[in-house]
């Protein structure tokens, strides 16, 4: 596989050999088999960069860094999406609780649980999987 087409002008996997080739073992256990990765050691958790964080599976736009939050959690948190659209919320019941999932509507990857215990107005913290996210950081020219 090259690095060219990006995911976001990818055309979507439709294998699980397509997806392992396009994932790294861990983002693979997290976006299509709905793993975690461990609190405190993803590239997000602290980054403070202006950017849009993409899903790493396809490259659809989730969060902007203008509602990333310092939570405490261990993951990466946001108040809400970019864009509504490109997200799906699933209710989920493992590990004997009860939450929500949020997964990417384009194609199916989980992406982390969204929580009623976020700051501001709406209340919500999404908390993501770093290894579910690119950023792509915004250029100050311009």
């Amino acid at each position: 596989m090259t690095s060219d087409p990006t995911p976001s002008t990818a055309a979507v996997p439709s294998t699980d050999d397509e997806w392992r080739a396009r994932l790294t073992p861990e983002q693979y256990d997290v976006l299509r088999r709905k793993g975690t990765e461990r609190p405190f050691t993803g590239e997000y958790v602290h980054t403070k960069d202006d950017g849009t964080y993409v899903c790493a599976g396809c490259g659809a736009e989730l969060f902007s860094s203008d509602t990333k939050f310092e939570s405490g959690s261990g993951w990466p948190s946001f108040t809400d999406p970019m864009n509504t659209e490109n997200v799906e919320l699933h209710r989920d019941l493992s590990h004997l609780m009860i939450r929500t999932e949020v997964t990417c509507r384009r194609c199916g990857s989980h992406l982390g649980h969204v929580f009623d215990d976020g700051p501001g107005p709406g209340g919500k913290r999404y908390c993501i999987n770093s290894c579910a996210l690119q950023l792509d950081r915004r250029s100050d020219e311009g």
